[in-house]
């Protein structure tokens, strides 16, 4: 009999594979990926310090005049020149290259910390976001918290356009944060659920976001204020919602949570889009009832269940190694790319457009040599470049100004392409019935990285090196971490979880495609295995 999760997918086969319902849903994901990226991104331009000057007053005093106020002006400095009795600046005056919300609030000198910690507290929105996704997505369906994140960013971005205060704007990047986190959270695996195996990685090694990012430069420069940048991503987000009418549920969703009648109409229309037969459904009803853990996987799943299982449990610690590790040299990088030499807009379209290559790379990779090499490799690469910053950073040497952009950026592309194969190998890890969970589970324990990453800038500006060291230093840590999660590439997808973990396991390592042959021959030989046995 086969499992589960061998027959959705030869019905995903039957009708059509990556046809043509499959592309109409990535064009539109991936597309609503613009508004998302530029959320999340809006901060690597709106906290930028822009070149400014403090005016001050001289007081000076002589035999006949008391007091003779006079203007002038230092060159980003907090305090007047030791020469004057003026302790104070009576305004921040900033250059016009650029309006962001440090001109808005005069978020220098002693409030220079302000703007880190919003950026902060946008990533608090993403961790918190993680676990409610998660978990919602698993109960309810994939569909409606992948809309609904979008609906709420239209929502956000136009308010936070008209913020009165740094307070209000803080709280309603808390939001944009929780909506970004919500559909990251949920769009892969909503996708993958509707993708043939041997399709999954383009899901996220296909390089989207970094040409939204990359075209967020240019907006940048073309729109020039924080304010026109909110109202253009929330007039971006609208059009998306409009699919609403022509995606359905996850069909693996609604079959372990018992809806086969549903899950056949979804079926039906994938069939009917790509112009295909509809599938035979005769066996759907005995397969899942004899699937014991299908037929008990109705009750609500949360973290518990992920918790209480060793296997899971460990293969979740050490991918989250990988994942705190990512979004901290990831967000560092970006966020911290006013310290990079040269041009602004330039450094902004650079750090984000190096991901294309990056993810072109892995796409490659992660299906030539699998997903657990491709992510070890990258990890190590970027540990390395890292460290080469952190050391020219506190030492002199010959264009160090090149040298630190080019290791920087290579750092970022080898952190991307880690982190994009990390991407699906974990969602190729956790089992159906709680992949959106796990999913939403290393997602908030990344944020925690991206917390910490806006106040590692602002120390880093103080005591140079210290952010890069912490770069090299987690990227090897999640290269030795990775080692120990087994590879996914080419094994189907799980749909429940096994009661006994450690046969689980050990069937794992010999179902990859090096070691497959060796587990055939270890089976009895009156029956016929399956590939997922």
């Amino acid at each position: 009999m086969q499992s589960i999760s061998e027959y959705l997918e030869s019905k995903l086969q039957e009708c059509g594979g990556f046809g043509r319902f499959q592309f109409v849903m990535y064009t539109v994901v991936m597309g609503s990926k613009l508004p998302v990226a530029w959320s999340m991104m809006m901060m690597s331009y709106a906290g930028v310090i822009p070149d400014w000057w403090c005016d001050y007053t001289i007081n000076r005093t002589d035999s006949t005049v008391t007091e003779i106020p006079l203007t002038n002006s230092s060159f980003q400095e907090c305090s007047p020149p030791a020469n004057t009795s003026s302790s104070s600046c009576i305004r921040h005056r900033f250059t016009n290259n650029l309006y962001d919300i440090v001109n808005e609030w005069d978020l220098v000198c002693d409030r220079e910390l302000i703007t880190s910690t919003i950026t902060t507290i946008q990533m608090a929105g993403l961790f918190v976001s993680g676990f409610f996704s998660g978990h919602f997505a698993d109960a309810y369906g994939r569909k409606p918290i992948y809309f609904l994140s979008l609906l709420t960013l239209v929502i956000t971005n136009a308010i936070a356009a008209y913020s009165v205060s740094w307070q209000m704007f803080a709280v309603l990047r808390f939001f944009i944060g929780f909506a970004v986190g919500c559909y990251i959270a949920v769009f892969y695996t909503y996708l993958i659920e509707f993708t043939p195996a041997q399709y999954r990685a383009i899901t996220t090694t296909f390089p989207i976001w970094a040409v939204w990012c990359g075209l967020f430069a240019f907006f940048c420069m073309w729109l020039h204020n924080w304010k026109y940048l909110h109202l253009a991503t929330a007039v971006a987000s609208f059009p998306w919602l409009l699919a609403w009418w022509y995606f359905p549920e996850s069909f693996r969703w609604l079959v372990t949570h018992g809806k086969q009648g549903d899950a056949m109409k979804v079926v039906n229309k994938i069939a009917k889009t790509n112009k295909k037969s509809v599938p035979d459904f005769t066996m759907l009803s005995d397969i899942v009832e004899n699937d014991m853990s299908i037929r008990h996987s109705k009750h609500a799943y949360n973290l518990r269940d992920i918790l209480c299982s060793r296997i899971l449990l460990s293969r979740s610690m050490l991918l989250g190694v990988g994942w705190v590790t990512a979004s901290y040299v990831y967000y560092a990088i970006s966020f911290g790319v006013q310290n990079l030499s040269g041009n602004i807009y330039i450094n902004i379209f650079l750090i984000n457009i190096i991901d294309v290559p990056a993810q072109l790379i892995t796409y490659y990779m992660a299906n030539c040599i699998g997903r657990r090499l491709t992510c070890l490799l990258f990890f190590v690469i970027g540990g390395v470049a890292g460290i080469v910053v952190a050391v020219v950073e506190v030492v002199d040497v010959e264009d160090k100004a090149v040298v630190i952009s080019g290791f920087a950026l290579t750092c970022k592309l080898s952190v991307g392409a880690a982190w994009t194969s990390l991407i699906v190998f974990t969602a190729e890890t956790y089992p159906t019935v709680v992949r959106n969970i796990g999913n939403g589970l290393q997602n908030s324990l990344s944020r925690l990285g991206g917390m910490v990453s806006p106040l590692i800038i602002y120390v880093n500006n103080r005591v140079p090196g210290i952010m890069y060291f912490l770069c090299g230093g987690l990227m090897l840590l999640s290269a030795f971490c990775t080692m120990f999660v087994p590879e996914t590439k080419g094994v189907p997808l799980k749909d429940t979880i096994d009661e006994n973990n450690t046969k689980t396991s050990e069937k794992e390592r010999l179902l990859s495609s090096k070691n497959r042959n060796e587990y055939m021959t270890t089976l009895p030989a009156e029956r016929t295995p399956s590939i997922n046995d």
